[in-house]
């Protein structure tokens, strides 16, 4: 299993605190989530060799998709220019990164050896979303404590970010890389780059396993 560039950056809006039975449904709902994503993707890594790069692609498509509010993330990531971006252009943008994240997890999560996943079982509040504290231990090694920050859309929650260590943002990241790249060639440059990435993440993969301590 490689280990993953996580995903998430969120700016959350004030909002009163939910009243304590509707907080706990919230949390309950939220680690729910959580465990059917982490059930799915270690379904998926048991059949990584079998399934190759395209297989464990269409496998977690959809789990990723409503798991993730990936056009929350996308235009989180993209900044205040998003605003200023066609929504023609918007759209392929949501598109693009929903598939570099999918190819991402497809890539890194290519077979299993024994890893796990722990979940607490209580979600704390944060503003207008919940925080859903998780721990991947691998094979070997630490375990890398891994936790979501998840909003309610509708009747369903959704991660908006995920934290490495519990402090470290992959989006914050990613929001300071697109603000270049949209600065020297504009959206159809970043469209152009999540595309090129989507496309290393599957050859890479397809190359064979490459594993290391990312």
């Amino acid at each position: 299993m490689r280990r993953w560039a996580l995903l998430g950056c969120a700016a959350l809006l004030c909002a009163p605190a939910l009243p304590a039975r509707a907080q706990s449904e919230a949390a309950d709902a939220a680690v729910t989530r959580i465990r059917a994503f982490y059930d799915a993707l270690l379904s998926v890594m048991k059949q990584g060799d079998k399934l190759g790069i395209r297989g464990r692609y269409d496998k977690l498509a959809p789990t990723v998709r409503s798991t993730f509010d990936l056009a929350a993330m996308t235009r989180i990531a993209v900044g205040p220019e998003w605003n200023s971006i066609p929504p023609e252009q918007q759209a392929a943008l949501i598109e693009n990164f929903s598939q570099m994240t999918i190819a991402t997890y497809a890539n890194r999560f290519d077979s299993y050896s024994g890893e796990r996943f722990e979940v607490d079982a209580t979600a704390e509040p944060r503003n207008n979303g919940r925080i859903v504290h998780t721990k991947l231990f691998p094979s070997t090694g630490e375990p890398v404590t891994l936790n979501y920050l998840m909003r309610s859309s509708g009747d369903a929650w959704n991660v908006v970010d995920v934290y490495l260590t519990g402090t470290i943002s992959e989006l914050a990241t990613r929001r300071s890389e697109f603000a270049a790249i949209l600065k020297s060639g504009g959206p159809n440059a970043l469209i152009e780059s999540l595309r090129q990435q989507t496309e290393k993440s599957m050859r890479s993969s397809a190359a064979g396993p490459q594993r290391g301590t990312r």
